[in-house]
C-alpha cells in the first residue's frame, strides 16, 4: 500500500514519513520546501527520508492545482493519505495573512479535488489544530464543542479545511479524518516553536519572554505519540455517512507552562532568563485535550510525559546543532 504525505519535510510530516519507510511501506512525499522558518532544517529531515529506495518525492506547493493534481491521478488505488502541509503558527497570521489562505485554504482545497478525481482513496487524514477552540473556557477540549469563534486567522483557515472536508465527504463519499493537535514538541521540531526557542535563549543566554506572566498551560504533547495518533487512525477510516469524521490528538494531562521552563533548564544544565509579558493577541491561557473518542475508536494512547519528552528533545538539540 502506498501512503501520500504532505508536508513530507516538514516536523510531523518527517516523523510520519521515516515511521512509516521504517516498516518498509512506500511513501510518496510533497512539500514546497518553503522559508517560513530555514529550509536548512528542512533538507536535512529530507535528506534522512531519501536513504530509504520506497521513498520518492515531489517538490511543489499545494495550491499548484494542476501539479498536485497529476501527481496524484498517477498514484495507484486505495490510496491513503496524510495531509500536513500548511501555513502554520498563530503569530505569523498577524504578519502574513495571505499565505494562511493560500496554502491553508488554496492548497487544502487542491488535494481534495484531486482526491475527488482520483476516485479511489481509502483513507485521507489532514492535519487540524486545537488552536479552532479559540477562546473556549469550557475544559478539556471536546470535538463536539463550539468552534466558530476563532481568535486568530491561522485558527479560521484551519477550521475552514474541516468544514470544506466534511462537504467533499459528503458529497463525493471520500472517506475524511480531520486531527485536531495539540501542541507538539520533540526531536526535529519547528525552529518557531515553544521547545526549540527556549532551548536556544537558554544556551545563548538570551532573555525568554514570558507571556501573560506565566500564567499558561499547554497540552505539551510529544511527536511520537501525534504520530502514533495519526497513523493508527489513517488505518481506521470513518464509516456512516458521510465518512468524515474529527479527533484531538493529545496528551492527557495540561502542563504549566513555568513547569516547562524548569524541566528544560534542568536538562540544559542552564538557568533561563526571563521576562514576563501581557498574553499575546490570538493566544490562549490554557487547552487539554478530550482524547476518549481517540482512544475508544483506534486505541490512541499517549506515552511520553513531560520529562522524558524534553530530555529527548534537548538531547537531539544538543547533537544537531553542535554538529
Amino acid at each position: 500500500m502506498t501512503t501520500l504525505i504532505t508536508g513530507a519535510a516538514g516536523f510531523i510530516g518527517y516523523h510520519a514519513c521515516l515511521t512509516l519507510l521504517k516498516k518498509g511501506e512506500d511513501v510518496v512525499g510533497i512539500d514546497s520546501l518553503n522559508d517560513y522558518y530555514s529550509p536548512l532544517l528542512k533538507h536535512a529531515r529530507l535528506e534522512n527520508l531519501k536513504k530509504f529506495k520506497q521513498f520518492s518525492f515531489h517538490h511543489l506547493a499545494m495550491e499548484d492545482h494542476s501539479a498536485i493534481f497529476k501527481v496524484i491521478q498517477d498514484l495507484p488505488s486505495d490510496l491513503s493519505i496524510t495531509h500536513l502541509a500548511a501555513q502554520a503558527g498563530v503569530r505569523y497570521s498577524l504578519k502574513d495573512p495571505y499565505a494562511y489562505t493560500t496554502s491553508n485554504v488554496d492548497g487544502h482545497l487542491s488535494l481534495l479535488e484531486a482526491c475527488r478525481h482520483h476516485g479511489r482513496i481509502r483513507h485521507l487524514v489532514y492535519a487540524s489544530t486545537s488552536s479552532v477552540y479559540g477562546a473556549n473556557t469550557k475544559l478539556p477540549f471536546a470535538v463536539e464543542d463550539r468552534t466558530d469563534s476563532p481568535i486568530s486567522l491561522y485558527a479560521a483557515t484551519k477550521k475552514c479545511g474541516e468544514l470544506m472536508s466534511h462537504a467533499y465527504a459528503h458529497l463525493f463519499d471520500i472517506p475524511t479524518t480531520g486531527l485536531r493537535y495539540f501542541t507538539v514538541y520533540g526531536p526535529w521540531g519547528r525552529p518557531d516553536m515553544t521547545a526549540f526557542t527556549f532551548t536556544k535563549a537558554i544556551l545563548a543566554g538570551e532573555v525568554i519572554t514570558v507571556f501573560n506572566h506565566g500564567d499558561m498551560r499547554r497540552n505539551y504533547t510529544y511527536i511520537d505519540d501525534i504520530i502514533d495518533g495519526t497513523l493508527l487512525c489513517l488505518n481506521a477510516p470513518p464509516q456512516g455517512s458521510p465518512k468524515h469524521a474529527l479527533y484531538n490528538i493529545g496528551h492527557y494531562r495540561s502542563e504549566s507552562l513555568m513547569d516547562f521552563i524548569h524541566i528544560l533548564e534542568e536538562k540544559l544544565g542552564k538557568k533561563a532568563l526571563l521576562q514576563f509579558a501581557d498574553i499575546q493577541p490570538g493566544d490562549v491561557k490554557e487547552t487539554i485535550a478530550d482524547i476518549r473518542p481517540a482512544q475508544d475508536d483506534f486505541g490512541y494512547s499517549p506515552k511520553v510525559d513531560l520529562k522524558d519528552g524534553l530530555e529527548q528533545f534537548s538531547r537531539w538539540y544538543l547533537e544537531h546543532y553542535s554538529s
